[in-house]
């Protein structure tokens, strides 16, 4: 085990390189600003659909109505997705381009919408055909996000422009400034979408669905799950944020497949599919990343380790509604060889029941997202529709957890029992004794800062960053310090930096730091990281988290 420990910490900078990618992160943030999209749909459809499980059908008139929302946001979200999608590779490009040359991202998102309406969408008679402006156009949306900042790229980077004179105001040389990459992109598109049409009888937008079907099927099959959500656990295991390098590569199979088992059970099928968002908040990873809410369960419960204990009844609630890093770093389980049998398997073998259940049993795969802070259970019963076999599979599954992490838990706890006994420094005094290091001695009321502070921290998604963020709030409420603290997922950030004075990055995404320290640097804002044992222990301590802000805005 230890072997496999050390060659796991060996492929650890490869990875970091692959969670860096800025392609994979430009989907990752294309689809997180498209999330309030998605969840707005949703709940439309839950309005609409689920009446019907208890036997009550809405009236025609107000049907159409609720579909009407759900079509013209959900219906679109290729559209919105290639904007989004470009504007992050966009402002990932330009932080390497000069600073006086930069590509403009407004027009980047503009020209993206034009060119994946001539790759993908038909027109028809009286109008356009709309079946690749939604989940069907994704694939395209990536091609057009990934290739139309490149074109930009090129010129703007050689200075190829229209120039006018020096009197011209500034917006209206950037106009003219933007005219010929958009120019070429747009013919670019447009020759490219007429002959590949004219060579295959078929739209780019369709023959790509077409190409990548057996993948889709492939990735929904036993191994194809296994490798993804085993995929997820390993990386995270190894301390870098998983579903940021996995996910991206499957969104588009997704919500592909969110939207085709709505239509499944709309026309009375059978939902199949069981690639789907919900799949991973509320099956593959049940407490988070790992399917660690039994696991913390027990450590707060019935672990004699002081430290599980402790760790354990910390975590416990952040964990059920699916935010794990708390036990993850607390326990630790990242990087601890004990643990990793049961981190690894525990969301395959959940995702490989619950397929069977769909594909032996007849019960319907998930047809609706919720949001994914849901706690598991409840998001896994909405999300089939109140299936009769979902009541049966979410409490099976908390035991199948259980029974995998068991023995597992029992071995570490015993461990941590005798080092305790031995008077050997645990983990969780290791945490405490970091913190207690940071922003000491405490900073006396008339050191406090007399005008408002502001502290951004970032994590993956937001979750982990509010738990340091809330920390830092209130500790500056006790103390009736001017600062305030809010969270955000990393690449939200880019367009705000000078809105604060302090950016912390959470451990799980250190692998970003060079280039937030770049971002920050650029623009006179102090930036910092932390160890995972660290920010544990700072979400845990207000006083030290107001603290640990203070003292590296004076540094």
């Amino acid at each position: 085990m230890e072997k496999l420990i050390k060659m796991v910490e060996t492929l650890k900078p490869m990875f970091e390189k692959v969670s860096n990618n800025i392609y994979l992160r430009a989907i990752r943030d294309g689809f997180v600003s498209c999330i309030p999209v998605i969840l707005f749909s949703s709940l439309f459809i839950l309005v609409a659909c689920v009446p019907e499980i208890f036997d009550y059908k809405w009236p025609e008139s107000i049907s159409t109505v609720l579909w009407q929302a759900y079509n013209y946001s959900m219906g679109i979200l290729g559209i919105l997705m290639v904007a989004t999608i470009a504007k992050s590779l966009t402002d990932s490009i330009n932080t390497k381009m000069p600073k006086l040359r930069q590509i403009n991202d407004v027009s980047v998102m503009i020209v993206s919408i034009i060119c994946l309406l001539l790759l993908a969408v038909a027109p028809v008679e009286g109008g356009i055909s709309t079946e690749f402006m939604g989940t069907k156009g994704l694939l395209s949306a990536f091609v057009v996000a990934f290739t139309v900042p490149n074109i930009y790229k090129f010129f703007v980077k050689r200075n190829i422009t229209i120039k006018l004179p020096d009197e011209v105001p500034h917006y209206i040389a950037q106009t003219f400034a933007d005219l010929i990459p958009l120019s070429v992109a747009v013919l670019v598109y447009w020759v490219f979408g007429i002959v590949f049409k004219e060579a295959t009888g078929m739209m780019f937008g369709a023959w790509v669905l077409e190409v990548f079907k057996p993948l889709f099927v492939a990735a929904d099959g036993y191994i194809g799950v296994a490798i993804i959500y085993g995929a997820m656990a390993m990386f995270w295991f190894m301390g870098i944020h998983g579903p940021s390098i996995v996910e991206p590569a499957v969104t588009a199979i997704y919500i592909a497949n969110i939207e085709a088992n709505l239509q499944i059970v709309s026309n009375g099928g059978h939902a199949v599919n069981i690639l789907t968002h919900p799949t991973s908040y509320f099956v593959a990873t049940i407490g988070g990343t790992g399917a660690t809410l039994m696991f913390c369960a027990m450590c707060a419960f019935i672990a004699k380790s002081k430290q599980l204990r402790a760790v354990g009844r910390a975590s416990i609630i952040p964990v059920t509604f699916a935010v794990n890093e708390p036990i993850l770093f607390g326990a630790p389980i990242v990087l601890n060889p004990v643990l990793f049998f049961p981190f690894i398997l525990a969301p395959i073998f959940n995702v490989w029941i619950f397929k069977f259940f769909v594909d032996t049993l007849g019960m319907n795969s998930f047809t609706y997202i919720l949001p994914w802070t849901t706690p598991a259970p409840i998001g896994l019963i909405i999300g089939t529709g109140f299936a009769k076999l979902a009541f049966v599979l979410a409490p099976l599954l908390l035991l199948v957890d259980a029974v995998l992490y068991y023995p597992f838990f029992r071995v570490y706890d015993a461990q941590l029992v005798e080092k305790e006994k031995a008077g050997i420094e645990t983990e969780e005094e290791t945490v405490t004794e970091a913190v207690e290091k940071v922003g000491t001695p405490t900073v006396a009321a008339s050191e406090l800062p007399k005008e408002e502070k502001r502290v951004l921290v970032l994590c993956a998604s937001g979750a982990t960053s509010s738990m340091l963020a809330k920390a830092i709030t209130k500790g500056a409420q006790e103390r009736h310090a001017p600062v305030e603290s809010i969270a955000m997922a990393y690449g939200q950030h880019k367009d705000i930096i000078t809105d604060f004075d302090l950016v912390v990055l959470a451990p799980q995404m250190a692998s970003m730091y060079d280039e937030l320290k770049a971002d920050c640097e650029a623009k006179g804002v102090k930036s910092a990281t932390t160890s995972g044992r660290e920010y544990v222990g700072l979400t845990r301590d207000p006083e030290k988290a107001l603290d640990f802000a203070l003292a590296l805005m004076a540094h």
